[in-house]
């Protein structure tokens, strides 16, 4: 077995870990530096009543606590199936070196987790998606964006 795939055994495990606790839904996921896992995560989104629980997320914070950053610079992601639209992008922002996942987007549509709507929405034009985007305030937001780019002693990412 590969070093590769005896973490994804860590991020199945915890996938039916979490499972058989009730917590959320069937996936887990794990952040792994240097070869040591930083990062556990499983979908906590029915415990916690939090839509964005989802392991790589769950994971993705606890791996940023325990290493003390924003960024999973030189990590990977292992994560039991192939990130959702909201979790890929958690994972480009926190900027790891791979992902590795083992259940494929239609494997979990099978189980009753499809994304498709979100896919479609995002490649749907603004004024034709399902829920209204309106866009309000931007004179005003503006000004904000611009203090940021004057700011001096921000922390940039």
């Amino acid at each position: 077995m590969t070093r590769e795939e005896k973490f994804m055994q860590e991020a199945i495990a915890l996938s039916l870990q979490g499972m058989n606790a009730n917590e959320g839904g069937p996936f887990g996921c794990i952040i792994v530096k240097d070869d040591k896992i930083v990062g556990r995560g499983n979908n906590k989104v029915t415990t916690l009543n939090d839509p964005t629980a989802h392991a790589e997320v769950v994971a993705i914070r606890d791996a940023c606590k325990n290493i003390g950053d924003f960024q999973l610079t030189d990590c990977e992601v292992y994560t039991s199936c192939e990130p959702c639209p909201m979790c890929l992008g958690a994972i480009y922002w926190a900027r790891p070196k791979a992902i590795y996942f083992a259940n494929n987007r239609a494997d979990a549509a099978n189980a009753g987790f499809d994304d498709s709507l979100i896919y479609d929405e995002i490649n749907a034009n603004i004024e034709n998606r399902q829920i209204p985007i309106i866009a309000i305030g931007r004179e005003d937001a503006l000004k904000v964006f611009e203090a940021w780019k004057n700011k001096s002693d921000k922390k940039t990412y």
